[in-house]
């Protein structure tokens, strides 16, 4: 944390030495198999928001940036190959350099915390934190290793043999453990629908989202000859949102992980595509290159948390006290709570541990409604944080994820 400032009051002070945001940008999430991006690549749609990036902040030459960081889960090689293909491809100099970093559910909170860590101990000036995820090409595996040493698979440690069980057991396992009923989750998930229904319509993802043009099979009429014919498509829109959702429809859905159980495909984070990049840079060196008015926010802090694999979910309720001790900021200080929602469950057992205000918690809604790109969520909750902080006259927001195998992780942020 820059010049290791604690209160809230020295945390709004400007220093020389902050990580400032200049600019945060994302593509639609869209529903793996079935939505617009389906047929994107991972490294196709990180392409997109990197070269929004330049283009969001055409002042700033491009050899300025020093280092991109990509969070990705699934991708092949982890992504470092195609990843820097994507950068040189879309105009950042052989000079920059790039990385991938793999935290699971976190990787992109991680990516942005790595160039941010960076820039405080003077490494970089300027770097580039993003995600990139495409479910549809790499969840095959359901992001469960099919070849492991397999004494792991037998490992006397329950914590072990538990980081490959499916992510839907530990949700089943938090609702069963700490009290959380099936309708509280669905009603969750209906607010989550509704709230992200309500932005779409008022047009207040707009501001974050960089559209992607791709090509979509369209199918033929059988007098056409070809069955399939590629058709170029603008996708704008996040499209996992189900504008219609209620109560009742979702009471309806039948258990995925156990046949007694409440987690549904109603009330889980939807498997998605999608990709995002957020811009940092030291405020001096911002200042220095005339860039100051550009300024959106600035990175503060990031935390970790350790939590049992077989209720991973309640990781956000370990990392968050563990950010707000470390930064010296009261729960009620914070504006607005990005949490990512894994699972109704688990996201309602934070909130309620933490005592947190339902009406500052994902105000756009969250992944029930959106989506959950695995390596992309947390550049994209950071994209979705900003714009809504200034919308609200917010000064503080936190962004905050469970994270598979048992952890958590929190970030805190301000706007300026």
């Amino acid at each position: 944390m820059a010049n290791a400032q604690k209160g809230l009051k020295s945390i709004l002070q400007k220093y020389p030495s902050d990580v400032v945001i200049l600019s945060a940008l994302r593509t639609p999430i869209t529903r793996a198999y079935k939505g617009g991006l389906r047929n994107a690549y991972p490294e196709q749609m990180l392409a997109a928001v990197l070269k929004a990036t330049l283009t969001e902040n055409r002042n700033l030459p491009p050899n300025q940036i020093q280092d991109i960081s990509v969070g990705t889960v699934l991708s092949e090689l982890g992504g470092s190959k195609a990843g820097r293909m994507a950068a040189c491809h879309v105009g950042y100099p052989e000079t920059t350099s790039l990385h991938t970093v793999n935290r699971a559910c976190a990787s992109s909170l991680q990516a942005i915390t790595a160039v941010a860590d960076a820039i405080t101990t003077n490494r970089i000036d300027c770097g580039v934190g993003a995600g990139m995820e495409s479910m549809t090409r790499n969840y095959g595996s359901k992001a469960i290793p099919v070849e492991i040493w397999p004494a792991l698979r037998d490992s006397p440690s329950k914590e072990a043999r538990d980081c490959v069980i499916a992510m839907g057991m530990t949700s089943e396992n938090v609702a069963e453990r700490y009290g959380v009923t099936r309708e509280d989750q669905d009603n969750f998930a209906v607010s989550s629908h509704q709230k992200a229904s309500k932005a779409q319509k008022e047009g207040l993802f707009d501001d974050e989202i960089v559209p992607m043009e791709i090509e979509n099979p369209s199918v033929n009429e059988p007098n056409e000859g070809q069955i399939f014919t590629m058709e170029k498509e603008v996708i704008a829109k996040d499209d996992g949102i189900r504008h219609t959702a209620n109560v009742e429809s979702m009471a309806k859905l039948k258990p995925v992980f156990k046949a007694t159980g409440t987690s549904t495909a109603g009330n889980s984070s939807q498997i998605s595509d999608g990709a995002a990049a957020i811009l940092m840079m030291r405020r001096s060196k911002a200042n220095e290159l005339g860039l100051s008015s550009g300024i959106m926010g600035k990175w503060v802090s990031s935390q970790f948390a350790g939590v049992a694999p077989d209720e991973m979910g309640i990781g956000p309720a370990i990392a968050i006290p563990r950010l707000l001790s470390a930064t010296g900021i009261r729960t009620e200080e914070v504006g607005i709570w990005e949490i990512n929602e894994a699972f109704a469950s688990q996201a309602l057992y934070c909130i309620r541990l933490l005592g947190l205000d339902m009406a500052k918690v994902n105000p756009k809604g969250g992944g029930i409604a959106l989506g959950h790109p695995l390596g992309a969520t947390g550049a994209r909750q950071v994209s979705t944080l900003l714009p809504e902080m200034k919308r609200q006259q917010q000064q503080v927001g936190v962004v905050s994820m469970c994270i598979g195998t048992g952890m958590g992780m929190a970030s805190l942020f301000i706007r300026e």
